[in-house]
């Protein structure tokens, strides 16, 4: 996993968690909604580069240029994309266009609703200060340590719809109609340059491919996800010298917002950690899903978690030592 020091991690668990502990990929946390898991990934504080160089294969001319962006502060994000069940246990109904497991994403949501879900979540765990994450939490997270196109290494843009490193790591429009589980897939037959075969895709459960160093899942494909930031195809012009804890924030309502991630139905170049868009905060599409970020007003951790506390459960106390593999 990515370089963190000591005493940027975690040592005790939020007031929040039920479940707390460190596996192969780091520390989580985890809180439940009548028995539906949130999970949740420690990120540790630091600096990456932000954007793509200008020879990266699908890059588009809002991704740079490249700077150094520096996060002051550790944070929370969901494993994964916010499911469908997640969504039911908190708001009590069920926004998506695709039918199947309840692990898969929910869509379908404008990003008014995104906040008022993290309202809600927030009203059943105090503490937890659950919110959409900033664009630069969101690609920070995403690389892990990388500075490549994927976090998984580079990209070869082979089609429109055909990157053969995706495969592994992403559900894009290449791959999306593989194994569909979902019962009202939507006509893809004409879709070009396919990676693979069919004619019908959609959504997949999340944790399906490969997660990156930090053990997030579905970070890129699937759904694209919103972040808090507005959006601004000049922001990066405009901070080329660098920046801390960049948020660009608005007060209109009507102001279009960040978008991050790919989609099951996108094309392979926006599938990459620094592919960037925006749309209108009340649009809602089967492609537009969120993730959260939280813990954003904690205080830092000050002392590394010990190995004999691995792993804690306040539903069932102290479990035995050692690490715990998820």
């Amino acid at each position: 996993m990515p370089s963190c020091e000591s005493s940027l991690i975690p040592r005790f668990p939020p007031v929040w968690a039920e479940v707390f502990g460190e596996d192969r990929h780091g520390i989580f946390a985890e809180c439940s909604v009548n028995d539906v898991r949130f999970v949740w990934r420690w990120i540790c504080r630091g600096s990456f580069q932000m954007g793509s160089p200008k020879d990266e294969p699908g890059r588009w001319e809002a991704e740079g240029p490249k700077h150094k962006v520096t996060l002051s502060r550790g944070f929370w994000l969901g494993e994964t994309p916010v499911t469908q069940a997640q969504w039911q246990a908190v708001m009590g109904e069920n926004p998506s266009y695709f039918k199947g497991p309840g692990e898969l994403p929910v869509e379908q949501v404008t990003w008014p609703e995104c906040k008022a879900f993290a309202e809600k979540l927030n009203a059943l765990f105090p503490g937890l200060h659950s919110a959409l994450p900033t664009e630069a939490q969101w690609e920070y997270a995403c690389r892990a340590g990388t500075e490549t196109a994927l976090y998984t290494g580079g990209i070869t843009v082979k089609g429109e719809n055909n990157a053969p490193e995706l495969d592994e790591i992403a559900w894009y429009g290449g791959n999306s109609g593989v194994d569909l589980e979902v019962s009202n897939g939507e006509n893809s037959k004409g879709r070009p340059n396919k990676q693979h075969p069919h004619t019908l895709a959609g959504t997949h459960r999340v944790k399906l491919k490969k997660p990156n160093a930090w053990g997030l899942h579905d970070m890129l494909g699937n759904v694209w996800e919103w972040c808090a930031d507005e959006w601004d195809e000049k922001a990066y012009a405009k901070r080329a010298a660098g920046a801390t804890d960049p948020f660009l924030d608005s007060t209109d309502e009507s102001a279009h917002r960040v978008l991050r991630g790919g989609s099951w139905g996108g094309r392979a170049r926006g599938c990459r950690s620094a592919c960037r868009g925006g749309d209108a905060p009340g649009n809602r599409f089967l492609f537009l899903g969120l993730r959260l970020a939280a813990g954003q007003n904690e205080p830092s951790a000050a002392e590394p978690l010990r190995a004999e506390r691995t792993r804690f459960s306040r539903k069932g106390g102290a479990a035995p030592g050692g690490r715990r593999e998820r």
